[in-house]
């Protein structure tokens, strides 16, 4: 059975060019790499449980610490992910001060097997980014969203 995820594409007229709204993952594996390696903010959702929407909403509170924001969600195409992960997402224009994103955090062992458990922020960093500068940053599964949100 596939995962599913849900997020939130945030974007903001600055000096006449479009910006996103992109999270680093967070854990020692993420901590060296940059190019292909950020993320809408988003998360895991079981979709028998909980409305994917409602899932994208509240992964965004966890992740960056802000609250949802306000103004019309649009709907993105539903992208399956290199993984298989199957991804959600809805775009909205909203501001926020990428600086004083604070995410949760998680649970790891590290290094793998060695009993030591050390506790890793979610999102170790957030950032508003041009869209040619964002297609380099962003995971290849959602290169679509940014196409996406491009078009519309």
């Amino acid at each position: 059975m596939p995962r599913y995820s849900a997020g939130l594409l945030l974007y903001r007229q600055q000096s006449g060019f479009v910006e996103v709204f992109l999270v680093h993952p967070g854990g020692p594996y993420w901590a060296g790499k940059d190019l292909g390696a950020w993320s809408i903010p988003k998360g895991e959702y079981d979709p028998t449980t909980e409305d994917a929407l409602e899932a994208a909403k509240r992964e965004f509170q966890e992740e960056t610490g802000f609250p949802t924001p306000d103004g019309e969600l649009v709907a993105l195409q539903t992208r399956k992910q290199p993984s298989g992960k199957i991804v959600s997402a809805w775009m909205v224009e909203r501001d926020y001060d990428a600086s004083t994103a604070k995410s949760n955090t998680f649970a790891m062992q590290w290094p793998p097997n060695s009993g030591n458990w050390q506790r890793y922020p979610e999102v170790d960093r957030a950032e508003w980014f041009d869209l040619a500068t964002a297609r380099e940053k962003i995971l290849k599964g959602q290169l679509g969203f940014l196409e996406e949100l491009e078009t519309l």
